[in-house]
């Protein structure tokens, strides 16, 4: 009996005395064709990435082949997502966290992934986990992937890190602590953009847990007149809360896009939110029978289809 007792004791010191080595599971090799499993059983695909995307990605990886700094694995990671190949994205920020542990960035750029691919418990480990360590840190602005018309980036790194955390919170079916994430984000930017959309899903949320009151003291201040570079979609949202644009008129003009797919998520739950679930589903429907299954607006009506239908 002590005999056992010292083998196993042995290694379970062992075992801790190994932890500090590394901060990660090995690098998860992914053999599926698919990328991920819908919440309704559906295996997703990507589409072939655009010539002029591809060698995009391809001179991230040139560079990160030459010098795997944190800067060089963090845009080889973004690139190889955007191509849509999401779990290599995700397997070269788990060699980056294990060669940069406790790194942020590769937690929220892990975190994101790990929502696009429906992994939303492992999605929340890693956004809690970067939210702690930016604790006393200096918020700064996060560059942009995918520029927008006006090559501005209007996100920060905190602001990033708290709006990914609650959507997965959202996404996972915890929706206080999701309220929460999305109003620590709300504080750390004061552009137009971030402001409607953090604003927008703390409405949403607020709505759908019967507490709409609280969510329209939070759109009051959204104006039509506000200067709203890319962030069209949670901005129309926004004001339909609001009652100053009526949801037909919201969603004309739209495209089969992600914006389209956020916007129609929106005015979905809005309706949800208003008792007209018939209505509601039938445009969860119609968002999923989409092509864009990585954008938020496609996950989340996925999400409510599997969950409330």
């Amino acid at each position: 009996m002590h005999k056992y007792l010292v083998i196993v004791l042995s290694l379970c010191f062992a075992s801790c005395g190994n932890s500090n080595t590394k901060t990660d599971d090995p690098a998860p090799n992914w053999t599926q064709k698919y990328q991920a499993i819908s919440k309704l059983g559906d295996t997703l695909y990507s589409k072939a990435p655009s010539q002029k995307l591809m060698k995009q990605y391809e001179a991230k990886k040139e560079a990160f082949d030459k010098s795997a700094t944190l800067e060089n694995t963090i845009w080889y990671g973004r690139f190889t997502a955007y191509t849509g190949n999401y779990r290599e994205a995700i397997a070269i920020y788990t060699e980056g966290l294990n060669k940069f542990p406790d790194e942020s960035r590769l937690l929220r750029h892990r975190g994101h992934r790990y929502i696009t691919v429906r992994e939303f418990d492992k999605a929340i480990i890693d956004l809690e986990k970067a939210a702690a360590l930016i604790q006393g840190q200096e918020n700064k602005v996060e560059e942009d992937g995918m520029p927008n018309a006006k090559n501005i980036p209007l996100s920060t790194m905190h602001g990033n890190i708290y709006y990914h955390l609650g959507l997965a919170y959202y996404l996972n079916g915890n929706d206080v602590p999701a309220i929460e994430a999305y109003k620590k984000c709300l504080k750390t930017s004061s552009n137009p953009d971030n402001v409607v959309s953090a604003t927008h899903w703390i409405y949403t949320i607020n709505c759908q847990i019967g507490r709409k009151s609280t969510g329209l003291n939070y759109v009051k201040g959204i104006t039509a007149d506000m200067n709203i570079i890319e962030n069209q979609a949670y901005h129309k949202a926004c004001l339909v809360y609001k009652g100053e644009l009526q949801p037909e008129k919201a969603l004309l003009n739209s495209d089969d896009d992600a914006s389209n797919s956020a916007l129609n998520y929106a005015i979905a739950n809005y309706l949800l939110c208003d008792g007209q679930s018939s209505k509601a589903k039938t445009m969860f429907s119609e968002i999923v029978s989409g092509s864009d299954w990585a954008s938020f607006g496609y996950i989340a009506a996925e999400v409510d289809l599997a969950s409330k239908f």
